[in-house]
């Protein structure tokens, strides 16, 4: 095999609609099914074999979040939106995304140039400071071109979704309240998150047959904090819970009538036909794919006078979004603010002492 740097390929509806029906695609929705099988009824708190590929992953990601804690904010007082600090980060992990790359078992050296573009790209949009579910299927990729390439197999699928795939998103919320990373859009992904999808996705393959815990459980606090430290779709309830007040049926109303569902089975099925639909197959957030010799694009090609640039709605769509005034502006065309810099005006605004910007002391953004 060549390898290459992956490149973006599509640029029209006729690509899109043959990328739906490439060998790519059908990969790619093969292997989000085998992962959210390998999880169904685990805890994150189970025990779990990791092999010599994981174990490396995980130290991979642990020298990214230490890269992010030598990497604070800069002083940005007078803006509501992502942190210039950012690019310093991105920076850093692409000056040594090739070293650590090279400490991965049974990667081709000649690989690594094509596997670290997934890789840099998962941890947000340089230019923009922003993060989508674009930036969490580079992740996603990244972890398939690894696999494909011999340095996790089959058997690490459950390692790979409640040890790396988790680690992964603890270390997105750090980036995300650090540097403010702007969702990719004013309601992120449908109404489900500012910036995940998958997440709720595989959280739901979890719950899947449950004796006791049922979809309307998310709206209980006590259960929420509780079952949280064992399965991922309750501690994003929790994240969401601890920077937003309110009804869920108010800034997450996706997620509040996913609840009247009776069982996680459904939810879980249904995620994955959302997640096809809206995300795979929706040119905003595909036109931002990136294809090489391992995730191949093979169709039409875009005529030269096709422009490559990120679209009006900034990489994330519309369907099945209710309007909600937020209060933050409309998500056409303009940057919308992170909610930790909502959060952080909310703050300013009550004068209250003592509140520090992430993790549990971030202060709940008003909806009411």
């Amino acid at each position: 095999m060549t390898f290459r740097a992956p490149t973006k390929a599509i640029l029209l509806p006729n690509q899109l609609a043959y990328f739906q029906t490439s060998d790519t695609h059908n990969e790619l929705v093969k292997y989000i099914e085998t992962l959210n099988s390998a999880v169904v009824g685990v805890k994150l708190t189970d025990e779990c074999s990791e092999s010599a590929g994981v174990t490396a992953i995980l130290n991979v990601l642990s020298r990214v979040e230490d890269i992010a804690k030598d990497t604070p904010p800069v002083e940005n007082a007078a803006s509501r939106f992502g942190n210039p600090a950012f690019r310093t980060f991105y920076d850093k992990v692409s000056e040594v995304s090739p070293s650590l790359h090279a400490t991965l078992p049974n990667l081709p050296a000649e690989a690594i140039q094509e596997v670290s573009v997934y890789f840099n790209e998962a941890w947000g949009n340089r230019t923009r400071i922003d993060y989508g579910s674009g930036m969490e299927l580079n992740f996603l990729c990244w972890i398939l071109s690894l696999e494909r390439l011999g340095v996790v197999a089959e058997t690490d699928h459950k390692a790979l979704v409640i040890r790396v795939f988790w680690r992964y998103i603890e270390i997105m919320r750090i980036l995300q309240s650090t540097y403010w990373l702007e969702p990719a859009g004013s309601h992120g992904v449908w109404g489900l998150d500012d910036y995940h999808f998958l997440p709720f996705l595989f959280g739901a393959a979890q719950l899947r047959g449950h004796k006791y815990i049922r979809p309307k459980a998310i709206h209980d606090a006590e259960v929420v904090d509780e079952y949280s430290k064992h399965y991922i779709y309750f501690a994003c309830i929790k994240f969401i819970n601890s920077i937003k007040t309110a009804s869920l049926r108010w800034h997450s109303p996706m997620l509040d009538d996913i609840s009247v569902v009776k069982t996680w089975d459904k939810v879980n099925s249904g995620m994955i036909k959302m997640y096809l639909a809206e995300v795979l197959g929706k040119l905003p957030v595909v036109q931002h794919f990136l294809f090489g010799s391992i995730l191949p694009y093979d169709g039409p090609v875009a005529p030269a006078s096709a422009e490559d640039d990120d679209d009006a709605h900034r990489g994330h769509a519309h369907t099945g979004v209710r309007p909600i005034d937020m209060g933050w502006g409309d998500c056409c065309g303009i940057p919308v603010p992170s909610v930790f810099a909502a959060a952080k005006a909310e703050h300013d605004k009550a004068r209250q002492p003592g509140l520090r910007l992430a993790g549990a002391g971030v202060r709940p953004v008003p909806f009411d």
